[in-house]
């Protein structure tokens, strides 16, 4: 088995706020006023992953520390053989909380570009909105993504899916207008009427999550016909409280189906969980070879949103990483 931390990969569903490393968020913590615990451990409910999420957001305040996250983000990133990351990250909501709209995005694109340039990333971002808050504040997502056209890829629709979409709709079909990419989480918490919530009036090209897609064999067709990627995050899922356990994730089934998947972390500080730890999990719940954890690999790049060249100078270098013998990962 060769070495999964040199496998290429693309990464498109990770969230940057869950990315932060412990001990950095101690320091700014610290710096701030905020008291960090110690390591997190398992989650007891989808209550208490939220209130992490408070926890983080509570610490970063400065430009300083956006910009560190971003960098740390992309070294941590690069460490994993990641080569592009499309990473989401809630703009909006941070400016709001601190008073400045534009202060969180501009720190962060400083802190990605100076990752880019001494690990060789190539990161975009996703802006996402919860699903929980205004409608006003997506329409401001919507402008700092236009904004910021090029670096940012996408924005879309997160939080607790029993929270509808169909408000958002109206900002959706003005993002497409716009050029920009629409990527919703949708099928983790609810089922297959969040997916047609998410692929139909909310105009999204890929689903983050979508593991409930197989309660519904139609949705299955059409979602296999229109070549819709699904972001799929297992050892989240598992934390998480959507699937029992890692060899009893659907991830299988959704290939057998034909489906289009890709391997993601979603949430990695906050589960001990890297990129190409996840590839490990999953080769070992599921006996997947190098060819197979390859295949995955090849379908994060061809589902993400990066120029034509950066997805050709990946299947190349996932063609030496088959090519070459490598020591057991």
């Amino acid at each position: 088995m060769r070495d999964l931390l040199s496998l290429p990969k693309a990464h498109l569903h990770v969230h940057l706020e869950s990315t932060v490393r412990w001990a950095t968020l101690r320091e700014i913590g610290a710096a701030n006023g905020v008291r960090v615990p110690g390591d997190v451990g398992a989650f007891g409910s989808f209550a208490a992953f939220f209130a992490q999420n408070d926890l983080v957001r509570a610490c970063l305040r400065r430009p300083a520390d956006f910009r560190r996250v971003a960098f740390e983000f992309c070294e941590d990133e690069a460490a994993q053989g990641v080569r592009y990351a499309e990473v989401s990250f809630t703009a909006a909501g941070h400016g709001e909380r601190l008073g400045d709209l534009d202060m969180p995005l501009a720190a962060v694109l400083e802190g990605l570009d100076a990752g880019h340039e001494a690990f060789g990333i190539e990161c975009r971002l996703i802006l996402d909105h919860s699903r929980r808050r205004s409608v006003e504040r997506a329409w401001r997502t919507l402008d700092l993504a236009r904004r910021h056209d090029g670096v940012v890829a996408a924005i879309g629709l997160a939080g607790d899916e029993a929270h509808p979409g169909d408000p958002f709709n109206e900002v959706f079909a003005a993002a497409r207008d716009a050029g920009l990419h629409v990527v919703h989480h949708a099928g983790e918490g609810e089922g297959p009427a969040s997916i047609r919530q998410a692929i139909g009036p909310g105009c999204a090209e890929r689903l983050g999550h979508g593991i409930r897609i197989l309660d519904d064999p139609g949705l299955v067709a059409e979602v296999r016909e229109r070549q819709i990627p699904l972001e799929v995050c297992p050892s989240s899922n598992v934390a998480l409280g959507f699937a029992p356990s890692l060899e009893d994730h659907p991830l299988p089934r959704l290939l057998d189906a034909g489906l289009i998947v890709t391997l993601n972390t979603d949430i990695p500080a906050l589960i001990s969980a890297p990129l190409a730890t996840e590839y490990a999990r999953v080769r070992d719940a599921f006996g997947y070879d190098d060819r197979s954890l390859a295949e995955l690999a090849r379908a994060g790049i061809d589902a993400s949103f990066a120029p034509a060249s950066t997805k050709a100078r990946l299947h190349r270098e996932i063609t030496t990483w088959l090519s070459t013998p490598g020591a057991r990962g």
